[in-house]
């Protein structure tokens, strides 16, 4: 049988190989993860009872040690079968609720350390710089790369699901390696 020689039967042939393959991958990606969430629904039931119990377990804890702050003075804290338990001094949290206020009066009474205290950044924004045309953006020193025609391949079935996006990334991924 004679090879084709209209180059569009060609690559018709070619996306009509590459769909079949696309659609073995899918098929063989979704029974994985078909099966990865049957044995994560198997598996649950015994998982939220563990996480139940261990709660319970250093509310017990907990409780024990609250009931005798006194054990603790010096060492702070024991280690009992690989858990370590007393008390420690709180790291405490800091808050305020206006950042303006807070970089003014820095400003104010801190100048010397005001660069420690206060982050100050400045950075061109993509988005902003996309709706500059190209004579613009040469204006700032902005070069424009990959502005030429290039070839599609795209799915445009609905099949197509986040699961089989991120095998065939780990898939390049290996293939890169």
């Amino acid at each position: 049988m004679n090879a084709p020689t209209n180059p569009m039967v060609v690559i018709e042939l070619h996306a009509r190989a590459y769909r079949e393959a696309k659609d073995v991958l899918v098929e063989r990606a979704q029974a994985l993860h078909d099966e990865l969430q049957a044995s994560q629904r198997r598996a649950m039931r015994g998982l939220r009872s563990a996480v139940a119990t261990l709660n319970e377990k250093r509310d017990e804890l907990q409780h024990a040690l609250e009931e005798q702050p006194q054990l603790f003075t010096k060492p702070r804290t024991v280690v009992f079968h690989g858990v370590k338990v007393g008390f420690k001094l709180g790291a405490g949290k800091i808050d305020w609720a206006d950042d303006d206020q807070v970089v003014k009066l820095a400003r104010k009474y801190f100048p010397q350390q005001f660069d420690l205290l206060v982050k100050t950044t400045e950075k061109p924004l993509k988005e902003g710089l996309k709706n500059l045309t190209a004579v613009e953006l040469k204006k700032l020193g902005v070069s424009v790369e990959g502005t030429e025609d290039v070839p599609v391949i795209s799915d445009t079935t609905a099949s197509v699901d986040k699961l089989v996006k991120a095998l065939l990334k780990g898939a390049e991924d290996e293939a890169e390696s």
